[in-house]
C-alpha cells in the first residue's frame, strides 16, 4: 500500500480500473480530502507512455476550464517519468450504477432532478468546448444531498482509444450500451453524443433496464443504429406520459432531431417534473413488496423479479361493484387479486368467484391472436388488485416473462384438472357442458 503520492498522504484505496488506481488522500495545503487517480507508465511501450503524458497534460487544461457544481473539480495533474496522477475533488457518495437495478430504483422525482442537473453540467462543458464521450452511471457520483457529480471528463475515453480499445467495453459495462449511433459507427462526435447517453441513463434509472438489450455486442449495435427504443411509460406505467417524447428526442438517431443542447433537455425535464408527486415513495414500494411477498401467486418469484413486477404493475384499491374487465372489450389487461373477492360472469350469468392470489384476465394475455374479452369481472367487496401491464411485461426481463408464463400455465392446468373432476362426477349429464368446460367457462375455470 502506497503511503504518499507526491505531497499527498494516502488514506486508503478507493478502487481500481482497467488502467488506473484511485486513492483517497489528504491535500496538506487545502487541508481537505482529495481523490487521486494514478497511472504508472510501462517501460515496454515508450510510445504509449508519451501519449499518456500528453493526455494528462491535456486533461489538466480541460479540467481547469470546467467549473460547475455538478462536475468533479480537477485541482492538479502531475506527470513524472514513471507515472502520472490526477488530483480531483473527493465526492463522498456512490456511483449512479448502484441505482440501476430494478430493486434499487430511486423515486421518479429524484431521478428527474439528478438528470436535470447533469443536463446543465453537460451544457456548461459544451460551452467550454468539452465533450465527455463516456457518460454512463458509473461515471456519475451522487452525494448525500442528491447532487450528481460527473467525473472522468475525457481522460478515460481518450486514454483507452489510444490503446485501441473502447472505454464502454473496458470500464464495467461490457457492451456499447450507452453509446450513441454515431459513436458505435465511429463517426466524429460532438456534444449531442453526451445527451444521447444521458437519455439512455434516464431510461434505465426509471425502468431498471436499458432501452436496447441483446445477447451479443453485434446485435446490440444493430439495435442502437436501427431500432426505436420502447416506450418508457409502457415499462413503468406510473410515469407521466410527458416523459415518452422527452426520452424519444434524447435518443433520436438523427443528430438534427436530437436535443440541441443540455439546457433544452433540462427545460423539457423541468416541465415534466411538476406532473409527479414530490413525495418519497420508497416506503410505499417496500410496503407493496412485503405484501406481494405473502401472496401465493408470487411465491416462486425471486426478490429481484418481484421488484420488477411492481415496476410494470399498477396497484389498484377498488371498492365494491367495480368492473375490472368487461365482456366484449378488446385489451390484454390481466392481474392478480391481492385481497378481496371478484365475480366472473358471462351474459349476466355468474360462472365463479375468485379470491386472494387468483389471477383474472390471463386468457386474453396468453392467447396469440384473440384479445376480445369473453367474460366480465366485478369486485364483490373492497378489493386490492395488482393490474399487470401486458405491454410492459412483454418488454420485461426474460426471467420475469418466463416466471409468469410458467405460473399462468400451472394455474390453467390446475383449473382444468378441477373441471375434469366435475365432469367425471356428473358423467353423461356434463357432456353438453363439455364445450363450456373446454373454453374455461365452468367453475373453477373462467375465460377472460
Amino acid at each position: 500500500m502506497l503511503e504518499k503520492i507526491g505531497k499527498y498522504p494516502i488514506i486508503r484505496s478507493l478502487g481500481k480500473g482497467a488502467t488506473a488506481v484511485v486513492y483517497l488522500a489528504r491535500d496538506p495545503d487545502m487541508d481537505c480530502q482529495v481523490a487521486i487517480k494514478l497511472i504508472r507508465f510501462g517501460e515496454e511501450n515508450a510510445a504509449m507512455s508519451r501519449r499518456l503524458r500528453k493526455l494528462f497534460q491535456t486533461e489538466d487544461a480541460i479540467g481547469r476550464r470546467l467549473n460547475h457544481p455538478n462536475i468533479v473539480k480537477i485541482f492538479d495533474a502531475v506527470v513524472e517519468p514513471d507515472q502520472a496522477y490526477l488530483v480531483m475533488e473527493f465526492v463522498e457518495g456512490t456511483a449512479l450504477d448502484k441505482y440501476c437495478a430494478i430493486n434499487r430504483l430511486l423515486p421518479m422525482h429524484r431521478v428527474i432532478g439528478i438528470i436535470f442537473k447533469c443536463c446543465l453540467a453537460l451544457d456548461h462543458a459544451f460551452r467550454q468546448g468539452v465533450v465527455h464521450r463516456d457518460i454512463k452511471p458509473a461515471n456519475i457520483l451522487l452525494n448525500d444531498n442528491d447532487e450528481p457529480k460527473i467525473t472522468d471528463f475525457g481522460l478515460g475515453l481518450n486514454l483507452l482509444k489510444d490503446m485501441g480499445m473502447d472505454s464502454t467495453f473496458v470500464m464495467g459495462v461490457g457492451s456499447p450500451a450507452y453509446m450513441s449511433p454515431e459513436q458505435v459507427k465511429n463517426y466524429p462526435l460532438n456534444h449531442k453524443t453526451d445527451l444521447y447517453s444521458l437519455g439512455v441513463m434516464l431510461f434505465q434509472l426509471l425502468t431498471g433496464r436499458l432501452p436496447f438489450r441483446a445477447n451479443n455486442p453485434a446485435t446490440l449495435v444493430y439495435k442502437i443504429i436501427n431500432m426505436d427504443s420502447p416506450s418508457v411509460c409502457a415499462l413503468n406505467p406510473t410515469l407521466p406520459a410527458g416523459l415518452d417524447p422527452i426520452i424519444k428526442k434524447a435518443l433520436e438517431k438523427d443528430l438534427y432531431s436530437r436535443y440541441r443542447n443540455g439546457a433544452e433537455f433540462a427545460k423539457d425535464l423541468s416541465s415534466v417534473r411538476y406532473q409527479m408527486l414530490e413525495e418519497d415513495q420508497i416506503q410505499q414500494d417496500q410496503t407493496h413488496f412485503e405484501r406481494l411477498r405473502k401472496v401465493e401467486f408470487f411465491a416462486e418469484f425471486e426478490d429481484i423479479e418481484l421488484w420488477e413486477v411492481l415496476r410494470i404493475s399498477v396497484w389498484r384499491e377498488l371498492s365494491e361493484k367495480v368492473t375490472i374487465i368487461r365482456e366484449g372489450d378488446n385489451h390484454r389487461k390481466f392481474g392478480v387479486v391481492v385481497d378481496g373477492f371478484v365475480e366472473i360472469s358471462i351474459n349476466g350469468r355468474v360462472i365463479c368467484r375468485l379470491g386472494a392470489s387468483e389471477v383474472v384476465g390471463e386468457m386474453a394475455f396468453l392467447h396469440p391472436s384473440d384479445s376480445r374479452r369473453h367474460a366480465t369481472v366485478v369486485t364483490l367487496e373492497p378489493t386490492l388488485f395488482l393490474e399487470i401491464n401486458s405491454a410492459a411485461l412483454e418488454l420485461s426481463s426474460d426471467e420475469v416473462r418466463e416466471r409468469f408464463n410458467k405460473i399462468l400455465l400451472s394455474k390453467l392446468l390446475d383449473r382444468l384438472r378441477e373441471a375434469n373432476k366435475v365432469l367425471a362426477k356428473f358423467g353423461q349429464n356434463a357432456v353438453q357442458g363439455s364445450s363450456a368446460y373446454a373454453a374455461g367457462l365452468m367453475p373453477p375455470l373462467e375465460l377472460m
